[in-house]
């Protein structure tokens, strides 16, 4: 990322201005998929970048254990010991083969959850936090209206096929993008395989061993769903969420999206952009200013920055103050503007404390001096 000044000429309160390149690089097309649905989206803010049939209401299989592992993690300690029951047992499909009397933790059952897709770990889970599936499914609904996934249902805690059960490619990426902000679920799903009482459990998402990067989600397949996949991937700055749904070939078509979203798309750290502000009167002669923190998403060569500040000031400055503003426009329509703080204090210099007439005159100095004074813009 370049930062340039602009070139017009202000007057005393003048505002530095920096940004990026105006023109917008990249202009690949999206590879083509066989998903059903799909969604490719910024982890982060949750900007869609690619969509197909995004709202359409489908089977979501095993990726249902996303929902439950998040509910589980927020209502659960991991520590917290639970004692299997009968009739969590023998949940047909996919197992991490619970019996009944074992004693587990809420993070065991979550790695058997998450890594092997075990429904009786799921069950488990569902009832020891709310008594049944039925009460849990309720949680699991709340949670989805909080999160904002309009067009999700929910009856179970595994995904099994059922005509009540359902959801979107766009609501899921919704979900993992707020799960994976969870550090207990993201450090699980991330995890190529554990040991849970002296069982080794191998991660079914084969992302994490495929593609460079991969850091999660959830696998998941019925007959009525076909082959679900909900995957994460890290690069530099930006996390991307893919989700592919109802796709025999799921493996491949998420690794050329996110290559293709990775090649397209980027997030710039905000945090620390800033520039340097000539200080009258102090006991220093400049003080930095940044943005304490933040990110933004966006098309490469497309996110505009600016960085409004003083040409200068008067001590005494204090850390943490205002200084001025970051405004920032994706595309050339604007999006936000930030606060710009002062990185330290600058104390005023008590044997050249400035008088009004004085203060006008260095006002004016500056106002007259052609060109800008030395402010490098860093980041």
């Amino acid at each position: 990322m370049r930062i340039r000044k602009c070139s017009a000429l202000i007057a005393a309160a003048a505002m530095l201005c920096f940004a990026l390149p105006d023109a917008c690089a990249g202009s690949g097309a999206p590879p083509e998929i066989s998903a059903r649905a799909a969604v490719l989206a910024d982890a982060d803010s949750g900007t869609v970048i690619y969509s197909l049939r995004a709202d359409e209401k489908m089977s979501i299989a095993s990726t249902t254990k996303i929902m439950t592992a998040l509910v589980a993690i927020q209502r659960l300690s991991a520590d917290t010991e639970i004692e299997i029951r009968p009739e969590w047992t023998g949940v047909e499909g996919s197992s991490m083969y619970l019996a009944a009397g074992e004693k587990y933790s809420v993070e065991e059952l979550l790695y058997g959850l998450m890594l092997a897709s075990g429904n009786d770990a799921a069950r488990a889970l569902a009832c020891f936090t709310a008594g049944s599936e039925e009460s849990f499914a309720e949680l699991m609904n709340d949670k989805a209206a909080e999160l904002g996934m309009s067009s999700t249902h929910f009856t179970n805690p595994h995904g099994l096929d059922d005509e009540e059960h359902y959801s979107t490619a766009r609501d899921l990426a919704v979900l993992a993008s707020a799960a994976m902000k969870e550090p207990e679920f993201a450090r699980i799903v991330s995890a190529e395989s554990a040991t849970v009482a002296g069982r080794t459990l191998t991660n079914h998402n084969k992302l994490l061993r495929l593609y460079d990067g991969a850091v999660g989600v959830k696998t998941g397949y019925t007959l009525s769903a076909g082959r679900t996949l909900v995957g994460c991937a890290a690069r530099g700055d930006t996390a991307l969420i893919c989700v592919t749904l109802n796709d025999a070939d799921d493996w491949k078509d998420q690794a050329a999206l996110f290559d293709w979203g990775f090649a397209e798309f980027e997030t710039v750290d905000l945090s620390g952009i800033g520039c340097t502000i000539e200080v009258e009167s102090g006991v220093q002669t400049e003080v930095t200013a940044s943005c304490a923190e933040g990110k933004v998403f966006g098309k490469k060569g497309c996110v505009d920055i600016r960085v409004h500040a003083p040409r200068f000031v008067y001590a005494p400055v204090c850390r943490g103050e205002k200084a001025g503003e970051i405004e920032i426009s994706i595309g050339g329509e604007h999006a936000e503007r930030r606060e710009l703080l002062y990185d330290a204090d600058a104390p005023l210099n008590e044997n050249e404390e400035l008088d009004f007439w004085e203060k006008l005159k260095w006002a004016w100095y500056n106002a007259c001096r052609s060109g800008y004074p030395t402010y490098p813009a860093f980041y």
